[in-house]
């Protein structure tokens, strides 16, 4: 068998990887995007290749025996950034696990590596495959070598042999030093021939064929011109030439047969890729993507239970019920388990129903249940109609907590964060996409719910010791789980929606929508695809002569910021905005909203995201009720759809106001700001005041309106740029606006500036329940990427602190609703706002009640005010 090696030029790939990808780092906060993609090729070309051999080579320091020829080698090359260079070490280990033969030579660069190996594997005819990004790596094609160069990024790759380079770029492999020489390189600073490019150059050595022929024969050359450019730049032809040319004799230490492959130790790469954060490849270190055993697991023993006994609890159960898809109000159960120290039980769902052990113990406080997704398993409870108490500890609540950068938080990937890796990812046994389902054998998904459901009992110590650790305990056990089983009765619940009220809305929408078509139509002086870039960028930017603001590969780009600078300057952009916006309130919330109303109930069941976002706050899902857009009137409307489930109740809305500036008050310890709010001002008209330095009778409505723009601003980080957007001001202006705001409110200044180094210092920031977010990018050397992070650092506290504070008033609402057994039922949260159905004659008492509970969630140094409002339906609760 011909040996094959493959030879990869380590700072070329990796630089190409890092360029290619995001920006993506691991739960650490370490860069990882260059090292990502390098694995990536590296997986492929060890899968599809199958080489015998291989190296990868790296350049050892900035200079090299070129260096002496040239000073100015390589000059004006940007610096390598910081995000990069920190990844080159990891890339060593990573070869190392892989036990991969890397290399690098001081004085010389890599692709002097890369010529020595391969000038020794070819005369031993080996078959030799380059990987590079390098173009000066194809003068070492030949019989038996060939070079890949990328293309873009580094999935993309072309294969130069002897003939494809005749092909693509009809030189030889000898003349493409010659061809450097005489068009230069600008990356590494190669002068070449002034004036001379690549068509020239290759019309030269066509005739010619080497540079010293050319120079031999100079006066044959067609042009004066070019003959003089060649005459007067003949040293720095041949100096190019000598900088271009791979040395194949450098004085390396590595054999080829050091560059053996061997078999690779699968745990040592698996570590690594966990470590990394790389879930998705874990599955390919053994060499084929697709292989149904992709990772040999430890025997697991389990019972299938026939009826479910007390002897199978001990008061500390790990209890997990499996569902394969994400919606639990209607996907349907598989199956059930326990885990504890007396071993692993596997329950058929049909044994929860029919079991009275099981509901006993269910509902017993007393007997402490881990789960993951607690309000997942109310809620699939109550669908079986089974309560459950006694739910200690969520390991998806944990997780979350532990690292609310992760976006995978299922079992498998949790596991294998935390180091226990005896269980498959959920793909590996279902499937996925179209092909997702249970496999024929049974036992194979039985055993994976099983050791899902060990994975909670084995992980709980350890995660409760993290959270111990970071001071989030509390976070978890007096906040996010209580009040996930809130939100599980607060989804089983639902809210009643009136579908004949959409459908009329639906007819309201579409006269609206046709009437718009006709104006626009009459705008634009002809009929068209109002919904087509291609058909709508030609009418405004070239009939109509608007200024085109940006070009796609397409053709105009009328996106919404597009059509947003233009407004003003033409009446049909105003109607083309507001037809947009009520297509999609159209399609997105008329037609979706009536597919989703449960057929039974006439209800809508959203599921909460207690586990998504980084601040802390909840999202909503299927259908999403927390982007109803409300700005303009048509979406306010949607909410008159929204109705209580019973005749002569009431929907009652509790909203904080301005929460989120009081929480700034707080935590900034502003005097001014914190005046404002204790003396129930105005707190716009009195920033207005402030920054104006006017009475409260001179303060005109866009004072009002600059003010506010500028206080919710603050609140996000904003920059002289954003504020100027929103404004419709220069840049100058707005950042004379936030002088002056800064000024006025030297506590806020003060607070952004310790909050960004505080994250600088210790890599995160908190809430006032201690949350944590974590920063990796704050100290980046990367502007965008480091602003965008000290923007966060400002928020996150103020933001975060808020979603604690009305998760906190949720918890005590719930509890006050009990225990006065009220009939009032809360249904919704959105934002800063509560939605609660009540019967009238329960109307007095609850506006109280909630208004109180609200107000009193934490006590902060300024007090927070709630507004209380109800009405037949959603929209009139304002």
């Amino acid at each position: 068998m011909t040996n094959k090696l493959i030879l990869v030029d380590g700072n070329s790939i990796a630089y190409r990887a890092f360029f290619a990808l995001p920006l993506l780092n691991n739960d650490k906060g370490v860069y990882t995007n260059a090292v990502y993609g390098f694995t990536t090729m590296l997986l492929k070309v060890l899968e599809q290749e199958k080489p015998t051999h291989m190296l990868v080579a790296f350049d050892a320091g900035k200079t090299t025996f070129r260096h002496k020829t040239y000073q100015d080698y390589k000059g004006g090359r940007e610096k390598t950034p910081t995000e990069l260079r920190e990844q080159f070490s990891i890339l060593r280990e990573l070869l190392d696990a892989f036990q991969i033969k890397h290399y690098q030579l001081e004085n010389y660069e890599a692709d002097d590596i890369i010529g020595t190996v391969s000038k020794q594997a070819n005369e031993k005819g080996w078959q030799v495959e380059v990987i590079s990004g390098d173009k000066d790596l194809l003068q070492l094609v030949s019989d038996h070598v060939q070079v890949r160069l990328t293309k873009k990024g580094i999935s993309d790759m072309m294969t130069y042999t002897e003939e494809t380079l005749q092909e693509d770029m009809e030189i030889t492999p000898d003349q493409v030093v010659d061809l450097k020489a005489l068009m230069g390189d600008k990356s590494d600073n190669i002068p070449g021939v002034p004036g001379v490019g690549q068509k020239t150059a290759v019309k030269l050595l066509k005739q010619f064929q080497t540079l010293e022929n050319l120079y031999d024969h100079l006066d044959e050359v067609s042009g004066k011109k070019l003959q003089e450019k060649l005459a007067d730049n003949r040293d720095a032809a041949f100096m190019s030439k000598e900088l271009a040319t791979i040395d194949q004799t450098s004085p390396i230490e590595v054999t080829i047969e050091d560059t053996e492959l061997t078999d690779y130790k699968d745990q040592k790469v698996e570590k690594l890729f966990k470590e990394l954060g790389f879930q998705s490849l874990i599955n390919r270190v053994q060499g084929e993507e697709t292989q149904e055993d992709t990772q040999k697991l430890t025997d697991i023993s389990f019972e299938k239970v026939e009826a479910i006994r007390t002897d199978m609890f001990t008061g500390e159960d790990a209890f997990e019920i499996e569902i394969l898809g994400d919606n639990y109000h209607t996907e349907e159960m598989v199956g059930a388990a326990i885990s504890n120290e007396k071993g692993n039980f596997f329950i058929p769902i049909h044994l929860l129903e029919t079991s009275d052990v099981f509901r006993d113990w269910a509902a017993d406080a007393s007997q402490k249940k881990y789960v993951f997704d607690a309000k997942k398993i109310f809620v699939l409870l109550k669908r079986l109609d089974i309560d459950i108490d006694g739910i200690v500890f969520d390991t998806l609540l944990a997780s979350y907590l532990i690292n609310p950068s992760e976006n995978n938080h299922d079992i498998p990937a949790i596991s294998h964060r935390m180091g226990e890796t005896n269980i498959h990812f959920d793909e590996d046994v279902y499937g996925k996409g179209a092909k997702k389902g249970l496999p024929e054998e049974e036992s194979s998904w039985q055993e994976h719910i099983v050791r899902k459901t060990q994975m909670i009992y084995l992980l709980k110590d350890q995660m409760q010791q993290a959270l111990t650790d970071n001071k989030q305990l509390p976070l978890l056990l007096d906040l996010e789980l209580p009040l996930a089983l809130v939100l599980g009765k607060m989804e089983a619940t639902g809210v009643k929606v009136d579908k004949s009220r959409l459908t009329e809305m639906g007819k309201e929408l579409t006269e609206k929508l046709d009437q718009l078509e006709k104006d626009i139509y009459e705008l634009a002086g002809r009929e068209f695809n109002i919904n087509s870039p291609k058909q709508l960028g030609p009418i405004l930017f070239d009939e109509l002569g608007l200024p085109a603001i940006k070009k796609t590969k397409t053709g105009y780009s009328t996106a919404a910021d597009v059509l947003e600078q233009l407004q003003g300057q033409h009446a049909i952009i105003d109607k083309l905005l507001l037809y947009r916006q009520l297509k999609k309130l159209d399609s997105t919330y008329i037609a979706g909203l009536s597919k989703v109303i449960h057929k039974d109930t006439s209800k809508i069941h959203t599921r909460f995201n207690q586990a998504l976002t980084q601040t802390g706050r909840l999202s909503s899902i299927d259908p999403n009720l927390q982007n109803i857009p409300i700005r303009i009137e048509e979406g306010r409307k949607i909410r008159q759809a929204f109705i209580p489930s019973k005749p002569g109740w009431k929907i009652l809305a509790a909203d904080y106001s301005q929460i989120e500036l009081r929480v700034l008050a707080h935590i900034a310890k502003d005097e001014r700001l914190q005046a404002a709010f204790k003396e129930d001002k105005d707190i716009h008209t009195q920033t207005a005041m402030d920054v104006f330095h006017v009475t409260g009778a001179e303060v005109t409505s866009n004072m009002r309106r600059q003010a506010k723009a500028v206080n919710f601003g603050i609140v996000y980080g904003i920059s002289d740029y954003g504020l100027s957007q929103n404004l419709g001001i220069t840049r100058k202006e707005a950042k004379s606006f936030i002088d002056r705001y800064l000024t006025s409110y030297p506590g806020v200044q003060t607070y952004m500036k310790d909050i960004v180094q505080e994250a600088k210092q210790n890599g995160y920031v908190t809430t006032i329940m201690n949350r944590r977010r974590y920063l990796p990018d704050i100290t980046s050397r990367n502007f965008n990427q480091r602003s965008f992070a000290e923007r966060t650092a400002m928020n996150t506290p103020i933001q975060g602190s808020a979603a604690d504070i009305i998760k906190r008033a949720m918890l005590e609402l719930d509890k006050q609703l009990e225990k006065h057994q009220y009939q009032a039922t809360l249904l919704l949260q959105v934002h800063d706002e509560l939605i609660l159905e009540v019967p009238e004659e329960e109307l007095s008492a609850i506006s109280e009640l909630v208004e109180e509970v609200m107000s009193e969630a934490v006590e902060l140094s300024v007090p927070l005010k709630v507004d209380v409002d109800y009405g037949d339906t959603w929209y009139d609760a304002k």
